[in-house]
């Protein structure tokens, strides 16, 4: 059998899982473990993932990469053949090619010191993608008739920090949009709101080809808990910056990272998270209960407990629930874009909200199509939508 990889985590993750494929096509009897340590939990599926392989192919070697392949206990799992370090490329890994949207990775690695994070430790430090590089990329990708790229990175907001000549993830954003004039829809994978240059804050609010959703990498709501993060911004910034963008371009839809239960969080710490995701109008939640991650200052702080944490992640998702339904329920009626993908019936808006069209009205090859939808329904996550 050819090669199989199986990947975890992150879009950047992805793509260079998918590049690992491409890479590694006509090997014979070969299963890649594309792990990601960022929780416990994401070890906890690659462990069973390798078991599963094993049992599923037992003659087949199974290859260990990605972030977690320093896990001790997924290096001491028997079923492991070899592990790998990824190679470091000069051209972009990218993911989706034969989908409606196309991830090109920009950047790798990490310049910071997040006490909870093991990134930095797994990935090294920060590295760009030369701008010809990605911007060929970009133009193969439409080119495959693709009319959504996003850009991805680790922490892609410090995009060209490391060159010679510094550059800025504005400049690159600016750059792509002028030499590649057919990409429709450039979409912008998690940024540090510390690190996002006044070039692109004004192309996020006044370029229409970039689309008005931005994912932020806020972490929590109070600033006590953020400098024990060591996070490099506070929640008033966060929020300023949030005010900005919308006054400018009220359409954007926030998304966010939330931790829950970190170590010497209390009540009111808590409670300062949940108010984050009314005032900065976060319709996407990404909400993680805190786990400790060996090797990280986190994990020596006090900690809020392994309950706590999953209580108060699971009070934190469904604020924002019940947030992403109100927004959702008053888009009926409303006249939207949306890019249908992979199943032919069902995509994202502009602002990335996910949309079915109506049963009945979902007919031909639609995949890959951009078309104007009006909203007809919302079950408080996904939208429901007929064609104009």
């Amino acid at each position: 059998m050819s090669v199989d990889v199986i990947n975890f985590g992150c879009r950047l993750n992805m793509a260079e899982g998918e590049t690992l494929a491409r890479d590694l096509a006509g090997q014979n009897d070969l299963i890649v473990i594309n792990s990601c340590a960022v929780t416990a939990e994401a070890e906890r599926q690659a462990r069973q993932a390798i078991r599963r392989a094993a049992q599923a192919r037992p003659d087949a070697r199974i290859a260990l990469t990605g972030c977690a392949r320093t896990s001790a206990s997924l290096v001491a799992m028997p079923e492991i053949s070899e592990i790998w370090d990824k190679p470091r490329r000069a051209t972009p890994s990218v993911s989706g090619e034969t989908h409606a949207r196309a991830f090109i990775e920009v950047q790798n690695g990490c310049d910071h010191d997040c006490t909870f994070c093991i990134t930095t430790i797994a990935r090294g430090a920060s590295r760009s993608i030369a701008a010809d590089a990605v911007i060929d990329a970009v133009k193969a990708a439409v080119d495959r008739g693709q009319h959504e790229v996003v850009l991805t990175g680790i922490d892609l907001s410090s995009y060209g920090q490391d060159f010679d000549q510094r550059r800025t993830l504005g400049q690159l954003v600016e750059a792509v949009l002028r030499d590649v004039p057919a990409l429709p829809r450039l979409r912008l994978s998690s940024l540090d709101c510390a690190e996002i240059d006044p070039l692109l804050e004004d192309l996020i609010t006044g370029e229409p080809r970039i689309m008005p959703h931005l994912h932020l990498s806020l972490q929590h709501g109070h600033d006590l808990i953020l400098k024990r993060m060591k996070r490099r911004h506070s929640a008033a910034q966060a929020i300023a910056l949030v005010e900005r963008v919308k006054a400018r371009r009220p359409e954007i839809a926030i998304g966010a990272d939330l931790i829950a239960g970190f170590p010497t969080e209390d009540v009111a710490m808590h409670d300062a998270s949940r108010a984050l995701i009314d005032t900065c109008d976060i319709v996407f939640a990404h909400v993680f209960p805190y786990s400790p991650r060996p090797g990280t200052a986190a994990a020596r702080m006090p900690q809020a407990g392994r309950e706590v944490a999953k209580a108060r992640a699971a009070e934190l998702r469904a604020h924002a629930y019940a947030r992403k339904a109100k927004w959702c329920n008053s888009l009926i009626g409303t006249r939207q874009r949306a890019l249908i993908e992979l199943d032919n019936q069902s995509g994202h808006l502009d602002t990335f909200a996910n949309v079915r069209l109506e049963a009945s009205l979902a007919s031909g090859n639609m995949q890959g199509t951009m078309t104007d939808l009006i909203i007809t329904a919302s079950d408080g996550d996904t939208l429901t939508a007929r064609p104009v």
